[in-house]
Order: C-alpha cells, then sequence, then structure tokens
C-alpha cells in the first residue's frame, strides 16, 4: 500500500513540476523559423503626394481656380501630383542621373532615325513628332545602325551603366524604354542628387508654379500667370511637354529679331530648360533698356517663341532659387 502511495506522489509531483515542464519543453523538437522578407516598396501615386502652399513670392499670385474670360481655370494640382509620383518612382540608391544635350546641335547633329517625316517647320521629325534639331539620337539598346527615336535637349534620364563605353544606356521621364545613347549627348549630374526644386509650367492654363521638397511633402512656393510658346510657323513653336533639367542661366537673353541675325532685344533672369526655350521675364525690345515688371498677355493664351514668359520680378525669383542641373522644369498640357 505504502509503494503505491509514494509512486502516485511521485508521478503527480512531475506532472506539476515547472522546472520539468520547463525541461521538457525546451527538448521538443523546434519548427525551422521562416525567415521573414521584406516587401519591396510599392510604388508611389499621385494620392501619396502632399501638397502644401506657404509661398515665398506672392507678388501676381493666382488662386488654386480662377476666371479667364468665360472659362475658370486652374493650377492642376491632381496631374502635377502625378508627375511628381513619377519622379520620386524614378529615383534609387546610389543613382547616376544625366541631362541629354544638344543645344544648337553642338554636340553634332543626330543621324536620321529609321522611319522619319518633315513637319509644318520644315524640319525632319521622329514618329512622335521630336525634331532632330538640337535633339539627340535613341538606339536599341541591340542595334546601334541607326536611332529609333529622338530625345529632346535637357531631358532628365538615368544612367544604367558605370562602363564608359561608347554608348550608355540610359533610361528617360520624357520619354518610355531604355535606350543607348553616344556619349557626347550625355552630360552627367552630381551622384545621388536630389532634385528639390520643381518649376510646373502648364501650357493649356497658362500658369506657373514652383514647388519645394520638404520632409512633409511638397511645399507650393508661388503661383502665377505665364505665356508659353505658340504654333505659328515658321519662327514661334509651342512650348514641349516634358520633364527637364535647368541647364543655365543668363541675367539677360538677347534675342533676334524674326528671320534675321539682327539683336531685337532681351529677356530678364533668363533660365534655360530645353533647346531655346528658357523661362524669363518681359522682353525688351529695343531700343529700350529698362525692365519692365509686368504684361497684361501674361495668363492669357501662348504668345512666344518657346519660351516661357513670366512676370520679371518672378523670373528673378526662380533665376536665383533653381539651381542649374539641380532643379527640374515640368511641362504639362
Amino acid at each position: 500500500m505504502y509503494l503505491i502511495l509514494a509512486a502516485l506522489v511521485s508521478n503527480a509531483c512531475q506532472a506539476t513540476d515547472p522546472v520539468k515542464r520547463a525541461s521538457d519543453k525546451q527538448k521538443a523538437p523546434q519548427s525551422p523559423k521562416k525567415e521573414v522578407e521584406e516587401a519591396p516598396a510599392k510604388p508611389k501615386t499621385a494620392q501619396d503626394i502632399v501638397l502644401e502652399k506657404e509661398l515665398s513670392y506672392s507678388k501676381h499670385s493666382l488662386e488654386d481656380s480662377y476666371n479667364y474670360k468665360d472659362t475658370t481655370r486652374s493650377f492642376q494640382w491632381d496631374k502635377i501630383k502625378e508627375k511628381l509620383a513619377i519622379i520620386e518612382n524614378f529615383a534609387e540608391p546610389d543613382i547616376q542621373y544625366a541631362v541629354l544635350r544638344n543645344y544648337k546641335n553642338l554636340q553634332k547633329e543626330a543621324p536620321l532615325v529609321k522611319k522619319f517625316s518633315r513637319n509644318v517647320y520644315t524640319r525632319i521629325i521622329d514618329s512622335l513628332g521630336v525634331e532632330r534639331y538640337q535633339s539627340v539620337p535613341l538606339y536599341d539598346m541591340s542595334d546601334d545602325s541607326a536611332p529609333i527615336l529622338y530625345g529632346r535637349d535637357g531631358s532628365l534620364v538615368k544612367v544604367l551603366s558605370t562602363d564608359s563605353s561608347a554608348m550608355v544606356p540610359i533610361q528617360g521621364l520624357s520619354f518610355e524604354g531604355k535606350w543607348q545613347v553616344p556619349q557626347r549627348y550625355i552630360k552627367r549630374l552630381e551622384k545621388n542628387i536630389s532634385f528639390d526644386h520643381i518649376i510646373c509650367v502648364d501650357v493649356k492654363n497658362q500658369n506657373i508654379c514652383t514647388l519645394e521638397k520638404s520632409a512633409k511633402g511638397w511645399i507650393i512656393r508661388s503661383m502665377n500667370p505665364a505665356t508659353t510658346g505658340q504654333h505659328k510657323p515658321p519662327h514661334a513653336q509651342e512650348t514641349p511637354p516634358g520633364i527637364f533639367v535647368v541647364q543655365e542661366r543668363k541675367a539677360k537673353m538677347f534675342y533676334f529679331s524674326d528671320g534675321t541675325k539682327e539683336i531685337g532685344g532681351f529677356a530678364p533672369w533668363a533660365s534655360r530648360f530645353t533647346n531655346g526655350a528658357y523661362i524669363h521675364g518681359i522682353p525688351v525690345n529695343k531700343p529700350h533698356n529698362d525692365i519692365v515688371e509686368f504684361s497684361t498677355s501674361l495668363g492669357t493664351i501662348p504668345r512666344s517663341h518657346m519660351c516661357v514668359r513670366n512676370a520679371s520680378s518672378h523670373a528673378k525669383f526662380i533665376y536665383d532659387w533653381a539651381k542649374p542641373l539641380q532643379s527640374l522644369v515640368l511641362v504639362i498640357d
């Protein structure tokens, strides 16, 4: 009888002993740990872009929506957000940006594309309507016998290889696909550069705004009327859509009278972004020399030769604020 009771007590102690239970758990076979893989970040959309209004330049400012004659015009914030999301998604760690360049064909006239025609200005264009003059040849990645398309001067691209070969593989924002381009048409920018200053030109609504990136999102720094390029052969052309790099600045951009090689005047505070297109102040025609602040034609209809006219003080604000090779011009319609 005593032996039976002792056995029962011994079994009960083993069942309730916490040290024993912990030891048993440690000896139990462990299920293999599953490796936790980080999901790739989702591409940003327009809904992810935050805009806040904090004007640094407040002269001649427009509202978000405003009346023009018998219509209503506005700043297309939704479309601007879409473009900003594209720009942010384009960036990668250790990225090498570059700008396509062939201003006045200084890097050599681009070869003929495989399929070309002529536009109403009698200039050669590719299948998308981009002119050969002042543009860069885009070759298929596996065929450099002849280019397929032209890339506009000033276009922002991503360099896809660190090799120093004669042909550079690139990917652009303003045109789809991956291409190769001869080295001479590429200007590499500083590594890991961040484009925190963006000028947005709206050719449909004839307005312009500036945006600055912050930790919270994008801050709207100015909202002004503008005048873009008109379709008027043989001299005046539309301001082309795209995403361009501010390439250079001129305190005075002198221009020729149409069809001549004579200086017709100057435009103050000019920032060039593609071909001969500048963001500048009100033109001053000879023999006048004094800068004009504003014109009632601003914000009406396209009137320039491709440039984007502004109030002169706003052009000066952009001239000081948007540094060359560090700032972008976004042209939307």
